[in-house]
């Protein structure tokens, strides 16, 4: 297998969805702005969002795939057992769930967002919302465990189109309510739920060919499926702590008037990168790390993880340095339109500048966690990942007050990067990683790579500013042709610099 064809792979799925993505969270920005409809919306989809990326965006995988590779080691009928137990369980674990939280939803908001309380009708709309878009969470942490099965296989295309539906069912659903005089949040709202129906089918559909579920009530738990539930939890919050940070951001920021969305506008263009830089990296490499692993291929363990994180530098760092430098311009051409005002604009670039200077921490925190998923080890992940979580919420609240939301990205950045650096020293210390010497090597020419990007970024963002301008009607297109360019500049000192050779992300 290549790390790096298989990323692309990977890569170009995620950014059809992201594109869609953004032409969805446009349409909300134009229509809803940073309304009481827009804010409702946005917690009531925040904590089903936020399932679904901490089970779909490789954490659900860094407990599964390990403890699946190791049960279809041994044959194919005790992976097919393994399988069918752990969708049992996790089938009606989520039932009950989704029914309690149905249930109980107006506590459930005022946890996600206590500021609500203040404002009734915000309050009560966004209970409303949350009743509807629920459900979701059933389906797509479902879909998650068929992405499972075909990342096990080294099938990733499927695994990553399939939140192009959801992009896909909330772009129409935005359009048909503004034709039809729909309320648009409450119809986006139920677009959610029915994205996830018909998101589950597709990878149902694609994973026929490697298996097909079979549901049943059994009270004997086999000791593999209670070493992978014991797994499952320090996985899901040590792999999905970006995602656990931006929830806890959403908490703080609902007591500043329109933070919420401005966070969540923020969040959109940073999760581009990271979901290639850190997320398809880190899906793409658990499977063959892990086999490595299994077979004692120690030599080919150390490979995959040098050149893991090489990948993810080589996408990571150009990414941070443009959301660094261009931030206004990119909120700006990415969403200054309609009820999105220049004030909202300014704010949420702002945002986004800082989570800018997190960017390569997040998508280390995804790919150094893989060095110890491979190993079976989810509590080490864990507690660092509780950690980076404590210093978030302490920063946060500690300066909620002088700063204002911003200390938000500000300490989610900042509590990452110390995390990173504790990664590294337990995986140092516990010689679970060598770094090679090519990887430092490397490292430098991405450096020069993306210093020579910067500096054409910054020069055209210089020439082409009026063309940038809030009141310039098509800025976005020379927004996308700048950031074009200036792609095609980094990929071609890359290439020149012998960063780009396929060969050299094999990982045999």
């Amino acid at each position: 297998m290549n790390l790096l064809s298989s990323t692309s792979i990977f890569s170009f799925f995620t950014i059809i969805s992201r594109i869609l993505g953004y032409i969805r969270d446009i349409l909300i920005a134009v229509f809803l702005g940073a309304s009481i409809f827009a804010d409702a919306f946005f917690v009531a989809f925040r904590l089903p969002n936020t399932f679904r990326r901490l089970f779909a965006e490789g954490t659900f995988n860094a407990a599964f795939i390990p403890s699946y590779t190791t049960a279809n080691l041994k044959s194919k009928k005790i992976g097919k057992i393994f399988a069918d137990d752990i969708f049992s369980i996790i089938s009606l674990i989520l039932l009950l769930i989704v029914t309690v939280a149905e249930i109980f939803t107006p506590y459930l908001v005022y946890l996600i967002a206590p500021g609500f309380i203040s404002d009734d009708l915000k309050f009560k709309l966004a209970v409303e919302l949350t009743r509807i878009t629920f459900p979701f969470l059933l389906f797509v942490s479902l879909s998650s465990f068929f992405s499972g099965i075909l990342n096990s296989k080294n099938k990733f295309a499927a695994a990553a189109a399939a939140p192009i539906i959801l992009n896909l069912v909330l772009i129409t659903s935005i359009l048909v309510s503004y034709y039809n005089n729909y309320n648009i949040a409450k119809q986006l709202s139920y677009g959610v739920t029915i994205a996830g129906i018909i998101q589950l089918i597709f990878l149902i559909y694609f994973t026929s060919n490697f298996y097909k579920p079979n549901l049943k009530i059994n009270f004997k738990i086999s000791s593999k499926v209670k070493f992978f539930f014991k797994k499952l939890l320090p996985s899901i919050f040590s792999s999905g702590v970006t995602q656990i940070n931006i929830l806890v951001g959403t908490i703080i920021a609902s007591f500043q008037s329109g933070a919420v969305s401005y966070l969540y506008y923020a969040d959109r263009v940073y999760q581009i990168n990271l979901a290639i830089a850190g997320i398809a990296v880190g899906t793409v490499s658990l499977p063959v790390l892990t086999k490595a692993f299994k077979s004692k291929n120690f030599l080919k363990v150390s490979r995959i993880q040098n050149k893991s994180i090489e990948l993810s530098l080589l996408l990571s760092i150009p990414a941070s340095l443009g959301l660094i430098i261009a931030s206004e311009e990119i909120i700006n051409g990415l969403f200054g339109y309609g009820s999105f005002t220049i004030d909202d604009v300014k704010i949420t670039s702002d945002a986004l500048m800082f989570f800018g200077y997190g960017v390569i921490a997040f998508a280390l925190v995804k790919i150094l966690s893989n060095f110890f998923f491979a190993r079976d080890d989810t509590k080490t992940p864990f507690y660092i990942s509780s950690f980076i979580v404590f210093l978030n919420i302490l920063l946060s609240v500690s300066f909620f007050k002088k700063i204002g939301f911003l200390i938000i990205p500000i300490s989610t950045s900042l509590s990452t990067w110390i995390g990173v650096l504790i990664f590294i020293y337990l995986l140092k210390k516990r010689k679970y990683l060598q770094l090679e010497n090519k990887l430092l090597g490397n490292s430098i020419r991405i450096g020069i790579s993306s210093t020579i990007m910067a500096f054409v970024l910054v020069l055209a963002l210089k020439n082409y500013s009026s063309y940038l301008d809030y009141a310039y009607d098509y800025k976005s297109i020379y927004l996308l042709i700048i950031v074009g360019i200036v792609g095609i500049v980094y990929l071609l000192s890359c290439y020149l610099l012998g960063l780009l050779k396929i060969k050299n992300y094999k990982t045999n």
